[in-house]
């Protein structure tokens, strides 16, 4: 039971935990007051501004340079996670949503007979640059006041 307070206390957890959380109500919150509806999905969603997972390793790495030091072998290899996952978000991911919307539109206004199609494929999955610097900065800012 011990070890598991620590795990809850440890602001290397709950810090990047809570960033993530509360990106992910913001999005839900801005997307509900945008389209006059409610959309859960967004909760679990990947994609939109800004960027949760860029937040989210960005105020990791903060927090570790803030309080290991910059000079650690745990913030060099933080530091480039986060690179790993920011380069990810706004390049293969995003590839991979662009892909998924041109294929939405092949099945939608084809005649594809042979082939069945029941569900539509995810576009929402990457970032632009743009929203990944922002999310990035927002973990960083926050790292910075904890």
């Amino acid at each position: 039971m011990n070890e598991l307070i620590k795990f809850t206390q440890n602001k290397y957890i709950y810090v990047p935990i809570l960033l993530w959380c509360g990106i992910q109500i913001y999005k839900v919150l801005y997307e509900c007051i945008k389209e006059k509806k409610i959309n859960l999905k967004r909760v679990l969603g990947a994609g939109g501004m800004p960027s949760s997972h860029s937040a989210m390793v960005a105020g990791l790495a903060t927090l570790i340079g803030k309080y290991e030091g910059v000079d650690t072998v745990v913030f060099a290899v933080s530091f480039i996670m986060a690179l790993v996952v920011m380069y990810d978000a706004c390049g293969v991911r995003r590839a991979a949503g662009k892909q998924a919307e041109l294929l939405n539109r092949i099945v939608k206004n084809s005649e594809l007979y042979e082939y069945q199609v029941n569900e539509k494929l995810t576009e929402k999955l990457g970032h632009t640059p743009f929203q990944v610097i922002i999310g990035a900065f927002i973990g960083f800012v926050v790292g910075l006041i904890v």
